[in-house]
């Protein structure tokens, strides 16, 4: 519940703990708003250029310009507040504002910009419909010691720079994912061909790659839940996921008896859209242990585990995946995909003709993902503790 006695953080650091609780203020008597020259039009966002654009998308950049007469001129840093979406985002330098729909705040005496910009992280105003939410923002009520203590700069400092390492872990992370993208790009061959560009040195003497039907490597095994295995979904980024961890609830039927187990290393195709994956997606169980899924899912074994490494690689892009599946699948009534297990294991892919390269293109990618699973895992786990720090650097909210 929020608190109604003078606001005391749970956590403070050691020079500020004999300093007695929090004022409290409106965030209306602590800002002033700014209003831009003028504003870039959604048309107008460039994909490069000297000066960012700032609108109240999620992204803290949403394009560049040149144009210097667009220029918010002020003392910075500055807090954008999206008055439609509830995003707060802190501007540290000059930018150009994009489509209408951001209020550009000036810090009182009274307030650090960016310890106001952690505050409203820690303490966010809720969204209610596509509406503005600036009035509302104005009488929230924050808490916040006397700026001359140096307490905010303190908890400023801290969480930004916690911000710095998260951005950096998470760059880490999208370079990875794209050097696993371009690799399998060069490790199969392009539309038409035979041959990957790239071959390691043992095999590029081999005979070709050969079209082969999923179903000389695919196997539908048919068995379904013992009652012992728990729900899980298929998700584009993490895979087979429990039910619960990835939509919050569960949505299976009250008997389970009829849905597919899928033991580790399994792939599953889902049959349904799923954003870039208009026809579905294709994955593998990267969990050790068997589970449950859908009766509607396609369940298939590989002939062995290096097949499933690559087929589950390969069907990571969006465009590989509709270019396998397009052809093989029939649209229903609504939209919805009409496609047989046995349509499905038709298809044809080009792979490795001996089961020597097929191991070498597994490993290869395997120790990929286990360092994109290590970068993920700390990326989380900083953002985990950037959560808890906000909790108890700031107060509960005051009411």
């Amino acid at each position: 519940m929020p608190e109604t006695t003078p606001p005391m953080p749970r956590l403070r650091f050691p020079e500020f703990r004999d300093n007695g609780p929090w004022g409290v203020k409106t965030l209306g008597a602590l800002v002033n708003t700014i209003t831009p020259p003028k504003k870039i039009q959604t048309s107008g966002y460039s994909p490069s250029g000297r000066f960012p654009v700032i609108d109240q998308s999620p992204n803290d950049i949403c394009g560049w310009t040149d144009d210097e007469t667009a220029l918010v001129q002020a003392d910075f840093p500055l807090v954008i507040f999206g008055d439609h979406t509830c995003v707060v985002k802190v501007a540290e330098g000059p930018f150009a504002q994009g489509a209408d729909g951001i209020k550009i705040l000036a810090p009182s005496s009274d307030v650090e910009a960016r310890f106001l910009h952690q505050y409203l992280q820690a303490n966010p105003l809720e969204q209610d419909g596509y509406r503005r939410h600036f009035s509302a923002l104005k009488e929230k009520l924050i808490s916040l010691p006397p700026l001359e203590t140096g307490e905010q700069q303190k908890i400023a400092d801290c969480l930004t720079s916690l911000d710095k390492l998260i951005r950096a872990e998470t760059a880490k992370l999208e370079s990875l994912k794209m050097h696993k993208a371009g690799l399998i790009q060069w490790l199969f061959p392009a539309r038409g061909e035979t041959c990957p560009r790239v071959r390691f040195p043992e095999f590029r003497e081999s005979r070709p790659w050969e079209m082969r039907r999923l179903d000389e490597v695919l196997v539908e095994h048919g068995q379904k839940s013992t009652g012992e295995q728990d729900v899980f979904s298929v998700s584009v980024r993490k895979g087979l996921v429990d039910q619960i961890e990835h939509l919050g609830r569960r949505f299976a039927a009250e008997s389970t008896d009829h849905y597919n187990l899928v033991q580790p290393g399994d792939i599953v195709y889902t049959k349904s859209p799923t954003g870039e994956f208009p026809l579905g997606i294709i994955k593998k169980n990267q969990n050790p242990f068997s589970v449950i899924v859908s009766p509607l899912y396609g369940v298939f074994s590989p002939l062995n585990k290096h097949i499933g490494a690559i087929l589950d690689a390969y069907f990571e892009s969006p465009e590989r995946a509709l270019l396998f599946l397009d052809p093989l699948v029939q649209k229903g009534a609504k939209n919805t995909i009409n496609v047989k297990n046995e349509s499905f294991l038709s298809g044809k892919l080009c792979l490795p003709p001996s089961e020597d390269e097929q191991r070498k293109i597994a490993d290869c990618l395997t120790s990929l993902d286990e360092l994109i699973t290590a970068q993920d895992k700390m990326t989380a786990a900083l953002e985990d503790h950037k959560r808890g720090l906000l909790q108890r650097l700031f107060p509960r909210e005051v009411i």
